[in-house]
């Protein structure tokens, strides 16, 4: 039985489609993450799930239950918001506490109850403290406790990590995945980050403009994008607009030259394709002849610790490369550089009656 099914979720705000027909399911313990940008009614398939608000038409069920009509406080899920939302009169433990109360648990099993759960978020040594003492990585791991505090059958975070600095994100983003899985609880995160999603999702929703343009697990999101939209939106990505010229030998033409792409064999001679190429397959070496390669120049370099990112201009497109150090070293702003890709590394998507995303500095 699907922890978590929406059928045919529609939302609309007048004249604005929030969502439009959504259907997933989700199995039970399943860590699945709602991803995309604002505005694309991931925050709105959450609410309806929590039973913030109705939908316009559709239904939610929940371990085979339908509670689309069932009010917030009896649909026995947990909710983390971006904002902490800790009552700034109460200690740690009285914060996790509260849920409990409400539901006139007897005093000394709700201490008992929400001290186990500050040990396990890590906290049990700031129990008494106030939200005030308290860091904004330590309050999220409070709010994060209070939800666990009724065993919900359902646990919803709505960008819980956005608020916090780079490094506290990382720290508790593997936290709520340790104590997810431990508990077993089915889960779903939404967030704009795609780094968050992939890290720790079992699977992750892409959705644009209210529909959900693929799910799959993180290798599938990043390795085999489904969409124009899914590829640019999900890690950096070159986007080669190109013509099949050999579907017998696998080659496509770009910018009058031709370019080895497994990929288009068995498409139509003629059809117009997007190639995918990511930016660690890139080969950049100094000048010369490239087999299934393009001549260009280096155009720029951003050093990302682990790896450099190069950006240069060969033919019409600006490619990314993202290259060691020391290699990146060796060919600097203005060099004219071969620049070469695997043909079995790229993936294709049809162009025929799509519009293509805008570019994405990625």
């Amino acid at each position: 039985m699907a922890g978590v099914e929406l059928r045919q979720l529609h939302r609309r705000f007048g004249d604005v489609v929030a969502l439009d027909g959504i259907d997933l399911e989700i199995e039970s313990g399943e860590f699945v993450s709602f991803l995309g940008p604002s505005g694309c009614g991931k925050t709105t398939a959450l609410r309806l799930v929590a039973g913030f608000d109705r939908p316009t038409s559709g239904r939610v069920f929940v371990e085979g239950k339908d509670i689309t009509d069932v009010p917030p406080n009896r649909r026995d899920v947990g909710m983390v918001f971006q904002a902490y939302s800790l009552f700034p009169n109460m200690t740690a433990v009285k914060n996790v506490e509260f849920g409990l109360r409400v539901r006139k648990h007897a005093r000394g099993s709700r201490k008992a109850r929400a001290l186990e759960l500050l040990e396990l978020v890590g906290l049990g040594h700031a129990a008494d403290r106030y939200p005030h003492q308290l860091s904004g990585g330590m309050q999220q791991r409070v709010a994060l406790a209070r939800a666990l505090a009724i065993e919900p059958r359902l646990l919803l975070l709505d960008e819980p990590l956005s608020a916090l600095d780079a490094k506290v994100r990382i720290q508790l983003r593997e936290e709520i995945r340790r104590i997810q899985t431990r508990l077993g609880i089915t889960s779903i995160y939404v967030t704009h980050d795609q780094e968050e999603a992939l890290s720790i999702s079992d699977r992750v929703a892409v959705l644009s403009h209210g529909r959900i343009e693929q799910i799959g697990t993180p290798s599938e999101i990043y390795g085999a994008p489904a969409t124009p939209f899914v590829a640019e939106f999900v890690g950096t990505m070159n986007r080669i607009e190109s013509t099949v010229a050999d579907p017998d030998d696998g080659r496509v033409t770009y910018d009058q030259t031709s370019l080895a792409v497994d990929a288009v064999r068995g498409r139509p001679r003629g059809e117009r394709v997007l190639v995918l190429v990511r930016p660690e397959i890139v080969e950049v070496e100094a000048a010369g002849t490239a087999q299934n390669g393009l001549v260009g120049e280096v155009v720029s370099q951003t050093f990302l610790g682990s790896v450099t990112r190069l950006r240069v201009l060969a033919g019409p497109t600006e490619w990314t490369a993202d290259l060691s150090a020391a290699r990146a070293a060796a060919l600097p702003i203005g060099a004219r550089v071969s620049l070469r890709f695997p043909s079995a590394g790229a993936k294709v998507l049809s162009l025929e009656g799509e519009e293509p995303p805008e570019p994405s500095d990625g």
